[in-house]
């Protein structure tokens, strides 16, 4: 015997379904969120010589410096920035130098752009990423193999601080840590220089400027005054005009990220598509919601009794198309049961049951005659609509004939 589900409703109410799908979207939307949006949420303030860093040797206080000057100024971390970008290029080259670049080549750099040589190596401390917990210089030797994209033969030196020295854009007398770090080379163009090398050295040919001594543009070097009106003094005469944008790149330093899809999808000019994908999404969903309903009781393949082999041979006719071969064959069936409801003989024949009745007919006033109902039915009806008339007329004269019997 198989079995049946119970004839009870649906056993989760609309609330309770609502609830279950609404927790489910949501879920699915963070999950989506975060693939395309967790890069940006992640704290990337942890100690080291890069733009989001607040420790001695980040430059997370020169990008404070420039917002307060009313400077606009990104944190880019896109590769392509060093082939392109908005205004002045800042790169701070890390301790092991365009490593994280895959093709890095300075003809197709960005201008104009300043590039800032290392100067310290430090550790970070683990009890708290984003304190430096010890600093030493690095090896003149490793800082001048990092020029070697720039000038081949150039050197790294390092001296006494210089006092007061002459820049294009004013005196200056800032104050290094240790010694000044400067550039010792035949070919770069030096920009700022004091005897025994340049501070701001020139690539020939390009707005590319090369930047010996971080401590100028540092965490740790802007906390004395002289140097913050360097910084800014240098920065300003950098840009090709005022106001222009300062975007420093990320990417040397691991931060690098690709371009991504789920974000694109919701920027211009994607955005319209989106909206309508998603309406349309819901659209189907909701319509799938609406048709569903308490689960339908199961049911034998052939069902028993009278009615289910009424339908069954209502069917058979109807596939067959041979509905308006009923109309004899219901007229007979009809004689029989008004013969059967008046009380009359069943022998009587055609003719005088057909007189039999249209006498009744008559003494009941009924306007129409059985003469006139068996002319019409006689015969095959012309189709589904022409028979299912006939017989509702023949039924209503029976009814009037048997008094509602």
């Amino acid at each position: 015997m198989s079995e049946r589900l119970p004839s009870s409703a649906n056993p989760f109410s609309a609330a309770t379904v609502g609830v279950l799908i609404g927790v489910g979207v949501l879920a699915f939307l963070a999950v989506f969120a975060l693939i395309g949006w967790s890069p940006d949420l992640v704290s990337k303030d942890r100690a080291g010589q890069h733009p989001y860093s607040s420790s001695a040797l980040g430059y997370a206080g020169l990008v404070k410096l420039l917002e307060a000057d009313g400077t606009e100024v990104t944190v880019s971390r896109l590769a392509s920035t060093l082939n392109y970008s908005d205004g002045l290029l800042i790169i701070t080259i890390p301790p092991y130098g365009f490593n994280r670049a895959s093709e890095f080549d300075r003809s197709d750099l960005s201008q104009p752009a300043l590039y800032v040589l290392p100067k310290w190596s430090g550790m970070r401390d683990r009890a708290k990423p984003e304190w430096q917990k010890d600093t030493d210089l690095l090896r003149r030797e490793s800082v001048s193999s990092l020029l070697s994209d720039f000038d081949e033969d150039a050197k790294i030196w390092r001296l006494r601080n210089p006092g007061k020295m002459l820049t294009p854009f004013g005196p200056h007398t800032p104050d290094f840590e240790h010694k000044m770090q400067v550039i010792e080379s035949n070919s770069l163009e030096p920009v700022i220089s004091v005897p025994g090398g340049a501070l701001v050295s020139r690539l020939p040919g390009a707005e590319i400027y090369i930047l010996a001594d971080p401590d100028v543009l540092n965490t740790f070097g802007l906390a004395r005054r002289e140097n913050a009106r360097l910084a800014l003094g240098l920065i300003e005469w950098l840009e090709e005009y005022d106001g222009a944008p300062v975007t420093l790149d990320a990417t040397l330093h691991g931060f690098e990220r690709s371009e991504s899809l789920l974000k694109a999808i919701f920027d211009i000019p994607f955005l319209g598509a989106t909206l309508l994908a998603l309406a349309t999404a819901l659209m189907i969903g909701w319509s799938a919601f609406i048709r569903f309903g308490p689960p339908e009781r199961e049911t034998r393949t052939i069902a028993f009794g009278k009615k289910a082999l009424a339908e069954s041979s209502a069917g058979l006719v109807s596939m067959a198309r041979r509905e308006g071969q009923m109309s004899p064959g219901y007229l007979t069936m009809t004689r029989r049961a008004i013969t059967r409801a008046l009380g009359l003989p069943p022998k009587l024949s055609p003719e005088e049951l057909t007189q039999t009745l249209d006498s009744i007919a008559k003494q009941k006033d009924i306007e129409t005659s059985w003469s006139s109902k068996t002319n019409s039915m006689s015969v095959p009806a012309s189709g589904r609509e022409d028979l299912r008339d006939k017989a509702r007329a023949l039924w209503r004269w029976r009814k009037e004939m048997t008094d509602g019997h």
